[in-house]
């Protein structure tokens, strides 16, 4: 049996996932490299579009358009950055939409979801997931690596107990 792992390439994170993948997954399985374009900004801006501002104007006017190919560009880019930082073979997978209900459907299957932490990097505690983050860890129905995309704070850093006092400096 192929083992199947995503790896979800996210800006200020993928390098992270990237490096785990290559120490964590068997040369044998198959890599995915999953990034996700939120549609949101070209759809507002396609709304605006539509309404006053594009009244009588081409549609190669659209600015919802031209943030698509942007966004399109940009996704191809950084999968073809992280799959030579890879180095070695993996599918290249561009979905649009909600980021996290598209990384919990992709991970649909699969054996293993690899996503960096991507909130408050400077100190240990749940506050170091971002909502979408904790979303996909909450949803995946397949084992997480949950990675830090730098090395990870001290111990030092815990939160205190509940109903514990910091230590004054």
């Amino acid at each position: 049996m192929t083992v199947t792992a995503i790896v979800w390439v996210s800006d200020g994170t993928w390098a992270g996932c990237v490096d785990a993948a290559r120490a964590w997954i068997p040369d044998e399985a198959r890599v995915v490299l999953l990034h996700v374009t939120n549609d949101e900004a070209a759809d507002v801006a396609h709304g605006a579009f539509l309404g006053l501002l594009g009244r009588g104007r081409p549609a190669r006017d659209d600015p919802g358009s031209h943030l698509n190919a942007l966004s399109a560009a940009a996704a191809t880019e950084l999968l073809d950055v992280a799959a030579d930082r890879l180095g070695r073979p993996a599918t290249r997978l561009h979905r649009h939409g909600r980021v996290e209900h598209q990384v919990v459907q992709a991970a649909v299957g699969a054996d293993l979801l690899i996503c960096a932490r991507d909130g408050h990097r400077g100190r240990l505690g749940p506050h170091s997931l971002a909502p979408t983050t904790r979303f996909v860890v909450d949803h995946a129905v397949c084992p997480v690596l949950l990675v830090w995309p730098e090395p990870a704070p001290g111990s030092d850093t815990l939160p205190p107990p509940p109903g514990a006092h910091p230590p004054r400096p």
